[in-house]
């Protein structure tokens, strides 16, 4: 007799083996993040199970366990004669280790109650009787044998039909679960209550005439009533998310042959558990101060994404307000309008053009014909600046400026940069898609800031490393990033966007990520659509891109001030604090070798003066002119606030004389 075409298990995979619960779904660290499925089974020892429990069972299935080798002869030829005088099988001869044998190393393999299974149990059988003691048997046997409702093991099957555990029984309940492996549908207890009662007596009958119980004691015992609990056993997974859906369905598209035991496996992701457990509780909890202002009815709704720039793996993921298995998950599918969120693409392709963040556009009201119709964009509030520079005009997310730079550059090239970086949905050559009028996903929008955070190659979003089986043999590996990635921007383009949205973050839309004392190199930008249907923030170090949105599955205004800089942004900080520990080097955003210095008002793109409040170094591709145009904006009339020093340089972030800073340039800059 042989095991098949895999061939049989050795000694030691014998020993070693553990009936699974699922499998297992690692972070990143190696560390326990939730089960590939959501199997109805606690292991537990031999030694949780008391006595009168395992007697129960031996004396239904197998009386002669501690006799025999794995098959009992006896009990083959009793239940041969009796089969061939019925013409029919009526009775069966596995024995506890045949069952154990079918129930792990013979699952699936062949047809069931085939004779090739048969053949297969009976070698399995010698094997395990060789390679392991008799308790450590019945302990496999306990973990592994199927009691029904979809429930394996005896301390599932206590918990669902006694709402206890095994170790907490009595007799009458212990005969009530040695009466369901021969039959488990039948004998049932919540569909057929007459049946299992006449076959939980017979267990106790059986139990009487192996000298387990006392013949006085029968009868008393088979008068209890079956007392079955109320609500079945539901294994919860608290730490159950939109990302390990996500695993899940990766891993269903990699195993695709059905061969498998699919929820046996150990897959290793991407994922930080500790960064993903904030992700979850930072969507959840601005999610719901955002619904105390909506006076909608209808459930705000989040959704957040957070990668590697470096390599593109998926460190968190959350897909919505609230988990529940198999769910729509906005973070991968859920396509809406970025908004302002979209602006660094357009400045992206200026800064390849040939434009510089110091360029001058004006800020004033515009109107765009587009065939018979005129497109009139607002800036937020109606506010307007005038002559500013690239940087200022994206500092203060403004609509008109950025139209014209985007009329300057040309729409197509907005859209192919764009594309490059990571954008897949299809954007329209409509001047609107400026503003961030098309639709994208979460996934999308961290995948195309990656390339700014990066120095400019793309990353593809990786969330599974590798899928092994029980024992850890790979059966899948993830190949790891390019080391040669592709370049999709010139570095010294991706230095300047970033350097701009260091300006966002520092003093702009997205200045609550410093108010809420967010240290180090920090680059973002907020977005909010039309009638604040949508808010998001971007923000990105050199370690993590991470996007929030929030808004109503069924598009509709949020609140009359909505805005990505006070509704999502906050999300994202309590992420960042709470969640991220991969703090990058101060030296992480280096200028690109060869770019040309200047110093300038951060606050405003020109060139700093002695009475700018704050300034930076700014680099320049040297084949472009450089700012000529001293800061317009400081004078000597505001000598008050002159005490602010580099603001921008400063690496610590929380010492008294950066909280100065910030009160003065609070009273500065009313953004």
């Amino acid at each position: 007799m042989t095991c098949g075409f895999d061939g049989c298990p050795t000694p030691r995979a014998i020993q070693t083996f553990q009936p699974d619960q699922g499998g297992r779904i690692l972070d990143r660290y190696n560390r326990l993040m939730g089960r590939l499925e959501l199997v109805r089974r606690v292991n537990v020892p031999l030694s949780s199970v008391p006595e009168f429990v395992q007697q129960a069972f031996i004396a239904t299935e197998d009386r002669r366990f501690y006799q025999h080798g794995g098959l009992d002869w006896r009990g083959f030829f009793r239940a041969l004669a009796t089969n061939l005088k019925a013409g029919r099988t009526r009775e069966g001869f596995s024995t506890i280790t045949m069952q154990v044998a079918r129930n792990t190393f013979a699952v699936r393999k062949y047809p069931a109650r085939s004779l090739r299974q048969k053949l297969a149990e009976l070698r399995l059988s010698r094997l395990m009787e060789s390679s392991l003691t008799k308790k450590q048997i019945l302990e496999l046997y306990f973990n592994v044998i199927y009691m029904g409702n979809g429930v394996y093991g005896v301390e599932a099957a206590s918990r669902d039909l006694f709402g206890r555990s095994v170790s907490q029984l009595n007799l009458q309940q212990a005969a009530m679960l040695a009466a369901l492996p021969k039959a488990p549908s039948a004998y049932t207890p919540r569909r057929h209550p007459d049946r299992a009662l006449n076959r939980r007596n017979l267990v106790l009958s059986l139990m009487v005439k192996e000298g387990y119980v006392s013949a006085n004691r029968l009868a008393g015992l088979q008068k209890q009533p079956l007392r079955i609990a109320r609500d079945e056993y539901r294994p919860q997974d608290p730490n159950d998310s939109y990302a390990l859906d996500a695993v899940r369905a990766k891993v269903d598209s990699i195993i695709q042959n059905g061969s498998a035991d699919v929820v046996d496996l150990t897959i290793r992701t991407t994922l930080d558990r500790n960064a993903q457990i904030a992700a979850d509780k930072a969507v959840r909890r601005q999610a719901g101060v955002i619904q105390s202002e909506t006076g909608r009815r209808a459930q705000i709704q989040g959704a957040m994404v957070a990668i590697d720039p470096r390599n593109g793996d998926i460190r968190a993921l959350s897909g919505g307000r609230q988990y529940e298995r198999g769910n729509f998950n906005r973070a991968l599918l859920a396509h809406r309008q970025p908004g302002s969120a979209f602006k660094p693409f357009v400045y992206a392709a200026a800064m390849a053009a040939g434009y510089t963040p110091s360029d001058e556009v004006d800020d004033d009201p515009i109107d765009i014909i587009q065939g018979r119709e005129v497109w009139s964009p607002s800036n937020y509030g109606d506010q307007y600046f005038g002559r500013i520079t690239f940087r200022k005009a994206l500092i203060k997310s403004a609509n008109a400026a950025t139209v014209r730079v985007s009329q300057a550059v040309g729409i197509p090239r907005i859209i192919e940069t764009a594309h490059k970086n990571g954008i897949v949905s299809p954007l329209p050559n409509v001047p609107s898609m400026a503003l961030g009028s098309a639709e994208v996903t979460p996934i999308e929008l961290v995948t195309a800031y990656a390339p700014f955070a990066n120095g400019g190659h793309k990353v593809t979003p990786r969330l599974v490393r590798s899928i092994s089986t029980s024992d850890d043999v790979p059966i899948w590996i993830s190949p790891e990033a390019d080391l040669n990635p592709v370049m999709v921007m010139d570095p010294r383009d991706a230095y300047q966007v970033t350097s701009m949205l260091q300006s966002v973050v520092d003093y702009g839309t997205g200045r609550i990520v410093r108010d809420d004392g967010v240290k180090g190199l920090i680059a973002g930008k907020t977005g909010t659509t039309n009638s604040g249907t949508d808010v998001w923030f971007v923000g990105y170090t050199p370690t993590v891109v991470a996007a929030f949105w929030f808004g109503f599955d069924n598009p509709a205004p949020i609140s009359g001030d909505a805005s990505g800089g006070r509704l999502a942004a906050p999300a994202w900080v309590e992420f960042y604090q709470n969640g991220w520990r991969e703090y990058a080097s101060p030296n992480a955003w280096n200028p690109p070798v060869g770019m040309v210095e200047r110093i300038i008002d951060p606050t405003t793109g020109y060139l700093a003066t002695e009475w700018c409040p704050v300034s930076r170094n700014e680099y320049y591709k040297p084949e472009r002119p450089l700012p000529t145009v001293p800061c317009p904006e400081h004078g000597p009339d505001m000598q008050d606030d002159q005490n602010n020093g580099d603001w921008q340089n400063q690496r610590d972030w929380g010492n008294d004389f950066g909280k100065k800073i910030g009160k003065a340039l609070g009273k500065i800059f009313k953004f």
